[in-house]
């Protein structure tokens, strides 16, 4: 795991440090309160984490303007956050309840708020990379001068779908920034065994889309990479490729016991990289922020989500009518609308 790494840092404040360093440790202390309901039998099916990943949305979601939209696949809890949607209603979904934003039939893996301009949340390794494009596609349309994040993985990289986007959004300049989060391991095969070119983001050159390699566990990394690509996308010179290289200190998923990889890597990378912790040692240093001050934060974000648990768990299930809603859309027949 050697991306290129600018030596040049974006401007960044106290309290700009201080976000970041929030987000990330609640996406985190989530992920860590989901695994245990997960344990506990309160989430069922598919549960996919974040762990180590934070640096990526919180550093893109920082490039990102007001109208913006984000798509990405099953690993998302993340995303959802980072983009400013309620800890209570995510919680709430993957439990399966009523207050999720889905209604609780949407689960881990298939939720969205349109509010936040997030549209899943999508279970088919790389069916969400055309779907990207095609959000990207009606932005342009509008002339809203917005952008796509299309986030997608090293496993997924190797779809041939995300090869056929990649050609229509070159064709058509689209604003989409397809974000390859690399974290190394397709389920348990390592991107060494399963990608013929070192670098991911290389494969656009094939389509003329530029792109470059990122410390994903460096959140202000990601920030600088994420504005020269939302800045490319925004000045009409079509899509731009990101791949953020991080580390996923889980299995795949919660049932995946990760013996493919030695405990020792993954201390390793806790230890040496761990992007949380990069930015605290930043505030400490800095003389932005006291030992008491992180502790208060991390005592907020406990308190935070301790309380999208109880949401969660006092939420009812949804009711049996449920079953019957958003299946068919009614739409008056033609004779009627011409009326």
């Amino acid at each position: 795991m050697a991306p290129r790494k600018s030596n040049a840092k974006p401007n960044v404040s106290a309290d700009e440090l201080k976000a970041y360093y929030r987000d990330m440790l609640l996406i985190r202390r989530f992920e860590e309160k989901a695994g245990q309901l997960y344990g506990m039998g309160l989430i069922g099916g598919f549960c996919h984490l974040y762990i180590g990943q934070e640096a990526v949305v919180v550093g893109l979601e920082a490039a990102a303007e007001e109208g913006d939209r984000r798509i990405t696949t099953y690993r998302d809890h993340g995303h959802m956050l980072a983009c400013g949607m309620d800890p209570n209603g995510v919680m709430a979904e993957l439990t399966g309840r009523e207050g999720g934003y889905s209604r609780g039939k949407g689960g881990s893996m298939h939720m969205f708020s349109t509010e936040k301009r997030f549209y899943g949340g999508h279970g088919i390794v790389g069916a969400n990379v055309p779907l990207g494009a095609g959000l990207a596609f009606a932005d342009k349309y509008l002339g809203n001068d917005r952008v796509t994040f299309t986030y997608f993985g090293d496993g997924a990289a190797n779809q041939g779908q995300v090869y056929e986007t990649f050609n229509m959004a070159a064709l058509w300049e689209l604003p989409v920034v397809f974000v390859i989060e690399n974290n190394q391991y397709a389920m348990g095969t390592s991107q060494k065994r399963s990608t013929s070119t070192p670098d991911i983001y290389t494969r656009g050159a094939a389509f003329g889309i530029p792109g470059e390699a990122v410390d994903g566990m460096d959140v202000l990394a990601v920030r600088e990479a994420g504005e020269k690509a939302v800045a490319h996308c925004r000045s009409g010179k079509g899509p731009y490729i990101l791949e953020i290289k991080t580390y996923r200190y889980r299995g795949h998923s919660m049932s995946d016991p990760a013996k493919y990889r030695t405990r020792e890597e993954v201390q390793k990378m806790r230890e040496e990289k761990d992007a949380i912790e990069h930015v605290r040692d930043l505030l400490l240093s800095g003389g932005h922020a006291s030992e008491d001050d992180l502790k208060a934060i991390d005592k907020e974000i406990k308190d935070v989500v301790n309380k999208s648990a109880d949401f969660a768990k006092e939420s009812p299930e949804p009711a049996v009518e449920e079953l019957w809603t958003d299946i068919i859309a009614d739409v008056a027949p033609q004779e009627e609308a011409a009326q």
